[in-house]
């Protein structure tokens, strides 16, 4: 019987006759964000002129999508599950296609066969001594993609930290093409005078021992700035970033009374600078698990005091939550909100955010509004908001009637349009 390192070196291979596996029809599911295989997806782009009618899924990718570009029509159809900056204008424009789902259904749509997966391309930590590698930083859906592809295809990565919680074995993956590329960093971001209200308004709800949900972005990180105080931290998220890393290392986090991971950070991708991806690496302090189990919301709502923090890009004087449109434009996705939103309201002494600035475009419009933008959807609906956070303060919405709502969401609207919202109610 072969031994593991015999079986992997077996199936190690150049990224061209790998990405040969792939054939016109198939449906290739990516790594996600700062876990995507950028070899193979290079690869793959190569080899078009032999394919037709290939269906690239994945949510948010920090590359091109050169796959997504106009003379690619007939070789790539991209079928987003999240729209980021890089795939916006072709989905926007007809050229790729967009799947509203919640992001921890995804990894049922594979293992269901609702979207069967022909090929997962996924990236991975080297093998350890059992023959074991991790999914590193986006374990996510690409676990379960790799798990339910009739072929799968690992770029083996020795700059992919190896992270806790997750791995996959030499024997279950059908080919390896070894790399050596760094991991894509996201900067950190400026945090502007309004973010930073809305960040000492969200830490004033935020008590000692709570655990906390939060994404990446100038607001969440305006929000960790003013949790230096606080006591006995917690983080049970989808993803974390840079900033946690600094309040861990103060002492601020501890994960001590996370009830049902205690001592843990549990998430499932990760995103930020190569500081947070070394802080990562062999850390059996951080646990790293499919999203259908951070997202899920029988095991995220289990956890006490858990507070959510998402972001919004209207509000409509209901408490109708829309994070994902602009008009009709698709801009982003659902994502992981509704889950921990739910997932808040289902936890003990739980609290669910939305926060925003109030005015977009440079000032000249209200993200308050009466009601959403025409072509819009909602996101979170009005049955689930809690609490809604501006520059401006504080609206509680919980147990309140329209009439309330509507008082208390334009008391937080910049006052260049409560006004004109007081007349249209």
């Amino acid at each position: 019987m072969a031994t593991w390192q015999e079986t992997f070196r077996g199936k190690c291979v150049g990224a061209a006759q790998a990405l040969a596996a792939v054939r016109s029809g198939d449906r290739v599911v990516l790594g996600h964000a700062a876990g995507e295989p950028k070899v193979l997806v290079e690869e793959l782009v190569r080899q078009a002129d032999r394919l037709t009618g290939v269906e690239i899924v994945h949510m948010v990718s920090l590359y091109a999508c050169e796959y997504t570009k106009p003379q690619y029509r007939q070789n790539f159809r991209h079928n987003a599950l999240f729209v980021g900056p890089t795939s916006r204008e072709a989905v926007n424009s007809g050229r790729a296609d967009y799947t509203p789902c919640y992001f921890s259904e995804i990894p049922r749509l594979f293992r269901d066969n609702i979207l069967p997966v022909d090929v997962a391309l996924i990236q991975l930590s080297p093998p350890d001594s059992h023959g074991f590698m991790s999914f590193g930083v986006s374990v996510d859906y690409t676990q379960q993609a790799a798990q339910s592809a009739k072929f799968t295809i690992a770029e083996i990565n020795p700059q992919m930290p190896r992270t806790h919680g997750n791995c996959i074995h030499v024997s279950e993956v059908d080919a390896f093409v070894e790399v050596d590329h760094p991991i894509p960093e996201i900067p950190l971001p400026t945090i502007s005078e309004v973010e930073e209200k809305i960040g000492a308004h969200i830490a004033s709800l935020i008590p000692d021992r709570a655990t906390l949900q939060l994404g990446i972005g100038a607001i969440p990180d305006a929000v960790l700035k003013f949790l230096g105080g606080k006591q006995d931290l917690g983080i049970h998220t989808e993803m974390f970033s840079d900033g946690v890393v600094e309040l861990f290392e103060q002492g601020v986090i501890t994960n001590r009374y996370n009830n049902i991971n205690p001592g843990k950070f549990t998430a499932t991708f990760l995103m930020g600078t190569q500081r947070l991806y070394d802080f990562a690496h062999d850390n059996p302090s951080i646990d790293m698990r499919s999203v259908d189990y951070t997202n899920n919301l029988l095991v995220a709502g289990r956890v006490e005091n858990l507070v959510a923090i998402n972001s919004a890009l209207e509000v409509d004087l209901r408490g109708q939550v829309c994070s994902e449109m602009i008009g009709p434009r698709q801009f982003s996705a659902v994502g992981g909100q509704v889950d921990f939103v739910r997932a808040a309201s289902a936890s003990n002494g739980g609290k669910a955010i939305i926060a925003f600035p109030s005015t977009g475009k440079n000032g000249t419009i209200s993200r308050i509004v009466n009601v959403l933008s025409e072509g819009s959807c909602v996101t979170t609906s009005r049955n689930d908001v809690h609490y809604v956070v501006t520059e401006f303060g504080i609206a509680d919405l919980r147990g309140k009637s329209l009439r309330q709502r509507a008082e208390s969401l334009i008391g937080i609207a910049h006052p260049d349009f409560r006004n004109t919202l007081r007349s249209q109610t």
